[in-house]
């Protein structure tokens, strides 16, 4: 880890152009050469070649789980290897791949013990998720948040009474999945080591219902309500019309039958944590 390659999106969580700049400026005193920047989504995702050519070694993100997955996405078969810094909402996966949320103390432990991992991901269809996958209505609920995030109230009030319609609807129906009720209103599914994490919240209730959509629209749905929680290697979604699934907090809509299984990651993340 001695060539940089700094990639940040001001838009995502906790990520603040202050912030970036501190993280940048400290590469020089530990050391490190930051040989490019990249402010997603107003310039453009490097790509493997163009690392290659600066003979950069570690790509460092600092944004929330979709810039992460779009510039993993793009450098999938870089053999360089990339450091995950927590400057979105939640940052899981800067958590799993560190414990810490210090940017600072990352790259430090980065520096002294950090070593490259592979990560279970959930692979579907033209798409694989790091973090998570979404499926049920519940996803409509994504252009609230989306708006909230933003601070604009326009248009707020016709996405919230959109979601709330879809999520008193038919349920999202699954097969392979044994155990999960047929008709929830929404299923995250997590990458685990060897198996698929399923949990799904089926709110039918009008007090269920508020919590879920709240809780969706300003943090993790799963805290609003009893889940059923499931494990699986492998799965298909049923129905006959595309359906819009979030991987990773990004909309995508899936094609009716589509498989969603258990992958991998090659051994690209530093990880900072001694017994991981």
């Amino acid at each position: 880890m001695q060539r940089l390659w700094f990639i940040t999106n001001i838009k995502s969580g906790t990520a603040t152009p202050a912030k970036a700049d501190a993280i940048a400026a400290s590469f020089a005193g530990q050391g490190l050469t930051l040989v490019g920047r990249t402010a997603f989504p107003s310039d453009p995702l490097p790509t493997a070649e163009s690392l290659d050519a600066a003979d950069v070694d570690t790509a460092v993100l600092f944004a929330g789980d979709g810039t992460i997955n779009a510039a993993v996405s793009a450098l999938a078969e870089w053999r360089g290897a990339v450091l995950i810094l927590p400057g979105g909402t939640m940052n899981l996966l800067a958590k799993m791949l560190h414990g810490s949320t210090d940017p600072a103390a990352i790259v430090t432990a980065a520096i002294a013990h950090g070593r490259k991992i592979a990560l279970p991901v959930v692979d579907l269809p033209e798409h694989r998720a790091l973090v998570g996958l979404i499926l049920g209505p519940a996803a409509t609920w994504v252009r609230a948040r989306e708006l909230v995030r933003a601070g604009r109230l326009r248009g707020l009030g016709r996405a919230l009474r959109q979601a709330w319609r879809r999520t008193f609807g038919h349920g999202i129906r699954l097969d392979g999945v044994p155990g999960l009720k047929h008709g929830a209103q929404a299923v995250l599914v997590r990458a685990e080591p060897g198996r698929l994490d399923i949990a799904a919240i089926d709110a039918r209730d009008f007090r269920a219902l508020t919590r879920l959509g709240w809780e969706w629209v300003t943090g993790d749905w799963v805290e609003a309500s009893e889940v059923t929680q499931c494990h699986a290697e492998q799965f298909r979604t049923r129905g006959d019309k595309p359906a819009l699934a979030l991987v990773d907090g990004e909309p995508v809509m899936l094609e009716p039958g589509s498989t969603i299984r258990l992958g991998t990651t090659r051994e690209l993340f530093i990880t900072t944590k001694k017994d991981a």
